[in-house]
Protein backbone atom coordinates (compact mmCIF):
# COMPACT_ATOMS: atom_id res chain seq x y z
CA UNK A 1 0.00 0.00 0.00
CA UNK A 2 2.49 2.52 0.43
CA UNK A 3 3.93 1.67 -2.57
CA UNK A 4 0.90 2.47 -4.46
CA UNK A 5 0.51 5.88 -1.82
CA UNK A 6 4.59 6.41 -3.32
CA UNK A 7 3.78 5.69 -6.57
CA UNK A 8 0.25 8.34 -6.66
CA UNK A 9 3.09 10.62 -4.98
CA UNK A 10 5.56 10.37 -7.39
CA UNK A 11 3.25 11.00 -10.45
CA UNK A 12 1.67 13.89 -8.15
CA UNK A 13 5.41 15.22 -7.93
CA UNK A 14 5.90 14.47 -11.95
CA UNK A 15 2.60 16.50 -12.41
CA UNK A 16 3.37 19.06 -10.32
CA UNK A 17 6.48 19.15 -12.44
CA UNK A 18 5.18 19.19 -15.52
CA UNK A 19 2.88 22.31 -14.16
CA UNK A 20 5.77 24.22 -13.28
CA UNK A 21 7.19 24.07 -16.55
CA UNK A 22 4.52 24.27 -18.41
CA UNK A 23 3.67 27.36 -16.17
CA UNK A 24 7.02 28.99 -16.83
CA UNK A 25 6.75 28.73 -20.45
CA UNK A 26 3.08 30.15 -20.14
CA UNK A 27 5.23 33.11 -18.19
CA UNK A 28 8.02 33.25 -20.46
CA UNK A 29 5.26 33.60 -23.62
CA UNK A 30 3.56 36.40 -21.82
CA UNK A 31 6.55 38.09 -21.03
CA UNK A 32 7.94 37.91 -25.27
CA UNK A 33 4.60 39.08 -26.14
CA UNK A 34 4.32 42.22 -23.66
CA UNK A 35 7.77 42.76 -24.90
CA UNK A 36 6.89 42.82 -28.19
CA UNK A 37 3.79 44.61 -28.18
CA UNK A 38 5.72 47.24 -26.10
CA UNK A 39 8.59 47.40 -28.66
CA UNK A 40 5.74 47.64 -31.75
CA UNK A 41 4.34 50.43 -29.56
CA UNK A 42 7.42 52.58 -29.32
CA UNK A 43 8.61 51.57 -33.22
CA UNK A 44 4.97 52.95 -34.22
CA UNK A 45 5.55 55.93 -31.89
CA UNK A 46 9.22 57.09 -33.87
CA UNK A 47 7.49 56.32 -37.76
CA UNK A 48 4.39 58.21 -36.55
CA UNK A 49 6.40 60.50 -35.27
CA UNK A 50 8.65 60.51 -38.29
CA UNK A 51 5.34 60.69 -40.70
CA UNK A 52 4.14 63.49 -38.15
CA UNK A 53 7.59 65.87 -39.05
CA UNK A 54 6.96 64.92 -42.69
CA UNK A 55 3.92 66.36 -43.31
CA UNK A 56 4.57 69.34 -40.90
CA UNK A 57 7.49 70.12 -43.45
CA UNK A 58 5.38 69.69 -46.13
CA UNK A 59 3.29 72.44 -44.60
CA UNK A 60 5.15 74.90 -43.50
CA UNK A 61 7.67 74.53 -46.38
CA UNK A 62 5.09 75.28 -49.12
CA UNK A 63 5.77 71.58 -50.48
CA UNK A 64 2.85 70.94 -52.28
CA UNK A 65 2.20 74.43 -53.91
CA UNK A 66 5.43 74.17 -54.90
CA UNK A 67 4.43 71.21 -56.58
CA UNK A 68 1.53 72.35 -58.22
CA UNK A 69 3.40 75.57 -59.83
CA UNK A 70 5.68 73.20 -61.12
CA UNK A 71 3.28 71.22 -62.79
CA UNK A 72 1.16 74.30 -63.97
CA UNK A 73 4.49 75.70 -65.32
CA UNK A 74 5.06 73.01 -67.27
CA UNK A 75 2.08 73.11 -69.22
CA UNK A 76 2.24 76.98 -69.11
CA UNK A 77 5.50 76.54 -70.45
CA UNK A 78 4.32 74.00 -73.21
CA UNK A 79 1.13 76.69 -74.04
CA UNK A 80 3.39 79.75 -74.29
CA UNK A 81 5.82 77.57 -76.78
CA UNK A 82 3.11 76.52 -78.98
CA UNK A 83 1.70 80.24 -78.82
CA UNK A 84 5.51 81.33 -79.62
CA UNK A 85 5.53 78.83 -82.59
CA UNK A 86 2.43 79.44 -83.77
CA UNK A 87 2.09 82.74 -84.16
CA UNK A 88 4.24 84.89 -82.91
CA UNK A 89 7.10 83.03 -85.30
CA UNK A 90 5.58 83.50 -88.59
CA UNK A 91 5.38 86.91 -87.91
CA UNK A 92 9.02 87.33 -87.41
CA UNK A 93 10.07 85.29 -90.65
CA UNK A 94 7.46 87.08 -92.63
CA UNK A 95 9.64 90.01 -91.71
CA UNK A 96 12.96 89.03 -91.43
CA UNK A 97 12.55 86.01 -93.99
CA UNK A 98 12.83 82.55 -93.02
CA UNK A 99 14.45 81.39 -89.63
CA UNK A 100 16.65 78.91 -91.16
CA UNK A 101 18.22 82.13 -93.17
CA UNK A 102 18.34 84.14 -89.80
CA UNK A 103 20.43 81.65 -88.12
CA UNK A 104 22.62 81.12 -90.79
CA UNK A 105 23.75 85.22 -91.42
CA UNK A 106 27.30 85.68 -89.98
CA UNK A 107 30.15 88.09 -90.33
CA UNK A 108 32.91 87.81 -90.75
CA UNK A 109 35.77 89.59 -89.58
CA UNK A 110 39.51 89.61 -90.72
CA UNK A 111 42.57 91.19 -88.81
CA UNK A 112 46.01 90.00 -88.84
CA UNK A 113 45.81 87.44 -90.81
CA UNK A 114 43.09 85.84 -88.36
CA UNK A 115 39.35 85.48 -89.40
CA UNK A 116 36.10 85.27 -86.57
CA UNK A 117 32.84 84.21 -87.48
CA UNK A 118 30.00 86.50 -86.01
CA UNK A 119 26.56 84.36 -86.00
CA UNK A 120 24.51 87.57 -85.34
CA UNK A 121 21.52 85.65 -87.23
CA UNK A 122 21.37 83.02 -84.64
CA UNK A 123 21.83 85.29 -81.33
CA UNK A 124 18.69 87.93 -83.00
CA UNK A 125 16.40 85.09 -83.64
CA UNK A 126 17.19 83.87 -79.92
CA UNK A 127 16.77 87.19 -78.96
CA UNK A 128 13.74 87.56 -81.03
CA UNK A 129 12.18 84.06 -79.62
CA UNK A 130 13.33 85.57 -75.96
CA UNK A 131 11.12 88.53 -76.27
CA UNK A 132 8.59 86.95 -77.81
CA UNK A 133 8.04 84.55 -75.39
CA UNK A 134 8.27 87.12 -72.40
CA UNK A 135 5.38 88.76 -74.59
CA UNK A 136 3.23 86.27 -74.62
CA UNK A 137 3.57 85.22 -70.66
CA UNK A 138 2.89 89.10 -70.05
CA UNK A 139 -0.38 89.00 -72.38
CA UNK A 140 -1.53 85.65 -70.65
CA UNK A 141 -1.27 87.09 -66.93
CA UNK A 142 -2.77 90.16 -67.36
CA UNK A 143 -5.20 88.85 -70.08
CA UNK A 144 -6.36 86.04 -67.67
CA UNK A 145 -5.52 88.40 -64.55
CA UNK A 146 -3.59 85.19 -63.14
CA UNK A 147 -1.09 87.90 -60.53
CA UNK A 148 -4.67 88.39 -58.81
CA UNK A 149 -4.59 84.82 -57.78
CA UNK A 150 -1.78 85.20 -55.79
CA UNK A 151 -1.86 86.28 -52.37
CA UNK A 152 -0.10 89.46 -51.19
CA UNK A 153 2.01 88.93 -48.24
CA UNK A 154 1.86 91.39 -45.55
Amino acid sequence: MTDIIGDETMAEKKSTVRKTVAEKRKEIRKKAKRRVEAVAVEGSQKVSGHVGGFFEFIRTQGVIGLAVGLAIGTAAGDTVRKIVEGFINPIVQFIVGSQAKLNAEVWQFEAFGRTADFAWGAALSSLITLIATALVIYWLVNVFKLDKLDKKKK
